[in-house]
């Protein structure tokens, strides 16, 4: 049985042991000839593929089946490898890039270069084969590209070669001698583009040992006492030889970001050095085998102008290849983090007077999710990013959960870092309630009276009708500035004994209002104009609705927190109201974090 047409077919043998083959000829005139099989008895599975393509498939699913040719390889050899097949827009987008720093004529001047080529797709559209060479660590992919070569692709037979990047001697005989020419020669290195997607593979412990492949290799032995923590990155590797072995070459690479702005690599950086001319980042979820919400950056590199990387400002990409912004990347070497400003607000190891754990996390997008509020004293992992909120570091815990929950954790993002911030929060009193505000009605906020008192009620009795008194006043009192003192102490309904703190005017001031001032440097009262800001009143008053509603359900706890609400609403046939009153709380909570969004940049929590 044959299924036929002019580029494509596919074949069927009954009595082999994988009695189905398909060939389809690429744009290049690569001819892929692929044996296959269906698991399953007789023919069952023939028969459902047929029910899905028709034979032959039209013509708009043949790019489709052979573009995902690249999946059949077995995932441990993908691991092995560190494979991430590059997608032909960013292919057509980086060879674009190339161009506007190098010239539209760039080829017949330069040499190219792909020392991982695999299949050589990275290779797709360049024009001059005199100047292109392709090596790759499995003569399996030479053989496929000398197949492309024998079927039009524009490269010479002579320029392709096996050749472990990473074990084999430049000088060895298996490298073209019209490429050693080049290699050997300074001046035509200048003009040399080493250009590729380098394996990802990571080792899987901190001495670089683990994942086959990674630690065992020429480059890792030589080069490891300098690398340190970046030895065990597998691009790194590459990155590094070319940078000590091909000096003054141009540098034209995929990679994930860590190479610019992860604190493994900042011994890397100090080493390797040359100035970037044009980059741009894309969600690295566009290439084939990864997963997550994480950027994979194209940069060009002139390695004959060695600086350190500090920042640069890139193109950013949506996975349509739609333009979507600048973005700036730093290299945040000798930087502060978020996590040592709130080291100087925990307090120390006996704090008796805890409303709540802080769940603090390292200072990157990738952990934002884990930063939250828990029980008092809850038992953790030994961690210095925990800590214990009281009345005295209130505020900063509050600024510290709001600027990492009001910015949205995307791809784009994910490599950013929050840092020490500048002094300038200290006196904008309405940034410093507003962030009260949003942490109070924070859905990261897991306080619960079923595991603890819960002294995070902003509201009286009186303004909720509540079912009965509350345990603690303490949150009401803080927001109004009632203090009640005994023996030099802040003293709550509950009896708990509170941090120092004299007695403060309201947060809540209106028009020429004093109000509490939370800075480090001063307890004095002060004014806050306005008072309190519109969004934070818009909070307030959503939720104050959604605990009325609350507090007419029968079985209402009058010490129940938004968590409890939340949960007791859940799975009941009368939540409809809740639901809406929730979503107002919800807009209000959102709006309230775009208020906060510039200010984290502007004081410094984010660059």
């Amino acid at each position: 049985d044959r299924t036929v047409n002019e580029d494509f077919y596919i074949t069927f043998s009954p009595n082999a042991k994988k009695p189905y083959q398909l060939l389809k000829k690429d744009g290049l005139g690569m001819e892929i000839l692929m044996p296959f099989g269906f698991k399953g008895d007789g023919l069952d599975r023939y028969a459902e593929f047929w029910k899905l393509y028709k034979r032959p498939p039209k013509n708009e699913y043949w790019n489709y089946i052979i573009e995902r040719k690249d999946r059949l390889v077995p995932q441990d050899v993908r691991e092995r490898k560190g494979a991430f097949f590059t997608p032909q827009i960013w292919v057509e987008k980086s060879q674009q890039y190339i161009a506007d720093v190098l010239g539209e004529n760039w080829q017949d001047e330069y040499y190219v270069w792909d020392c991982c080529a695999g299949t050589g797709n990275l290779l797709n559209g360049l024009t001059n084969k005199y100047h292109i060479f392709a090596s790759t660590l499995d003569q399996q992919d030479v053989d496929v590209m000398k197949e492309r070569i024998r079927n039009g692709a524009n490269l010479l037979e002579s320029h392709v070669f096996q050749f472990d990047f990473l074990n084999d001697d430049f000088n060895s005989e298996k490298v073209p001698q019209d490429l050693k020419k080049i290699i050997f020669d300074e001046e035509k290195r200048k003009k040399l583009v080493i250009y590729i997607n380098p394996p990802y593979a990571e080792a899987d412990n901190r001495k670089g040992e683990g994942r086959r492949g990674v630690a065992e290799n020429v480059i890792h032995d030589k080069y490891a006492n300098i690398l340190k923590k970046a030895q065990r990155e597998l691009f790194a590797l590459f990155f590094f030889r070319i940078h000590e072995e091909l000096q003054r070459c141009k540098l034209a690479q995929f990679a994930k970001l860590k190479a610019l702005c992860a604190s493994n690599f900042a011994d890397f950086r100090n080493v390797f050095q040359g100035t970037i001319k044009k980059s741009f980042v894309v969600p690295g979820n566009t290439f084939d085998n990864v997963k997550g919400s994480f950027p994979i950056g194209f940069v060009f590199w002139d390695l004959d102008e060695p600086q350190k990387f500090v920042s640069t400002v890139t193109d950013a990409y949506d996975a349509n290849g739609n333009f979507i912004c600048k973005k700036s990347i730093f290299s945040y070497d000798n930087s502060v983090f978020i996590n040592k400003w709130i080291d100087q607000y925990r307090p120390d190891k006996k704090c008796s007077d805890s409303i709540g754990t802080m769940i603090g996390v390292a200072s990157d997008f990738q952990n934002q999710r884990l930063t939250r509020i828990e029980l008092p004293y809850m038992k953790v992992p030994a961690d210095n990013h925990n800590w214990q909120i009281n009345s005295s570091n209130l505020i900063e815990s509050s600024i510290y959960l709001a600027v990492r929950w009001c910015m949205e954790s995307t791809w784009l993002n994910d490599r950013d870092q929050f840092l020490f911030p500048n002094d300038e929060y200290k006196t904008d009193y309405e940034f410093q309630t507003n962030c009260l505000i949003y942490t109070i009605f924070s859905g990261q906020n897991h306080i619960s009276y079923k595991t603890s008192v819960n002294h995070w009620i902003p509201f009286s009795e009186e303004e909720v009708n509540a079912k009965g008194l509350f345990d603690s006043h303490f949150m009401k009192d803080f927001l109004d500035g009632k203090t009640e003192i005994e023996n030099g102490k802040l003293k709550m309904e509950t009896g708990d004994l509170f941090a120092d703190l004299t007695p403060q005017p309201p947060l809540l001031g209106g028009e020429g209002e004093v109000v509490r001032n939370q800075t480090a440097e001063t307890k004095a009262p002060r004014l806050l104009g306005e008072g309190f800001g519109v969004r934070s009143k818009s909070v307030m008053d959503a939720g104050r609705a959604l605990w009325r509603y609350y507090h007419t359900m029968d079985a209402a706890n009058p010490n129940a927190s938004l968590y409890d609400i939340k949960e007791f609403f859940q799975g009941r046939n009368d939540k409809g109201k809740m639901t809406s009153l929730l979503n107002e709380l919800k807009t209000a909570l959102r709006a309230l974090g775009e208020e906060i969004k510039p200010k984290v940049y502007e004081y410094g929590f984010l660059r």
